[in-house]
């Protein structure tokens, strides 16, 4: 493998995931933007080689198990390997999502891609992440996944998108038994939470910005080998379960 480091982000064409491909590629990194649109896809990689990333596109629909096993297959022929995967791609899911208006359809569609995309990417990847001399994972994850603050007196969560939640909540089980499994291995893997970012998943109505919302995803992909592995992090610190 290259001496430089290569990184591939799912869901990278726009809003966080762009802004994680650009903070990775100031670093010098090699970055795949992963994405399914081949306009929005393209274009995000020319603004990224615009503002000196090398960037390169990466079709990818995690929903589709062809379309991850040939975006594996091309980041190995192209760059040779990779180092660090952040799951980023999400999906809100269509509205209401209470519990007991939400259609069974909704939780499928989310889930697939929220929670079974990111494991797909993930299995698809290993065998290069392996390779790798410090590979990292980073799942995108959310405050709203967390059972603790869900239950925790005093704490008021809001009107959480049913779907939305238990996705992330899943999400951050997977991290943990995957650390578990790479335990006597060199991988680190982790949940991050954004905080509340504005873009078009939520309708802009957040209160940070894509750039912020994308930092906690640099740091864990840039932790030190003796870095901490199946924990949740914000930007304040570690985030309860």
């Amino acid at each position: 493998m290259s001496e430089q480091t290569i990184a591939l982000v799912t869901g990278a064409n726009k809003g966080i995931g762009y802004e994680i491909a650009a903070g990775l590629g100031a670093l010098g990194w090699r970055i795949g933007v992963g994405a399914r649109d081949p306009q929005r896809r393209d274009a995000a990689v020319e603004k990224l080689r615009a503002a000196g990333a090398d960037a390169f596109g990466v079709p990818l629909d995690v929903t589709e198990d062809a379309s991850v096993e040939q975006a594996a297959q091309l980041i190995a022929d192209t760059v040779g390997g990779l180092d660090v995967l952040v799951n980023n791609a999400a999906v809100p899911g269509s509205w209401p999502q209470t519990a007991s208006t939400m259609a069974p359809a909704t939780v499928r569609e989310v889930m697939e891609t929220n929670v079974i995309g990111a494991l797909r990417v993930t299995n698809a990847m290993l065998p290069m992440l392996r390779a790798s001399r410090s590979p990292r994972i980073v799942n995108m994850s959310s405050s709203v996944g967390s059972l603790t603050l869900h239950t925790m007196p005093g704490v008021d969560m809001g009107q959480i998108p049913v779907a939305y939640l238990a996705s992330k909540t899943f999400l951050n089980a997977l991290t943990i038994q995957y650390a578990k499994e790479f335990r006597l291995e060199k991988i680190l893997i982790n949940s991050g939470c954004p905080g509340l970012t504005a873009t078009d998943l939520n309708g802009f109505s957040g209160d940070r910005t894509p750039g912020e919302g994308a930092a906690i995803a640099i740091r864990l992909a840039t932790l030190p080998d003796d870095g901490p592995s199946g924990g949740f992090f914000d930007d304040a610190g570690t985030v309860p379960w």
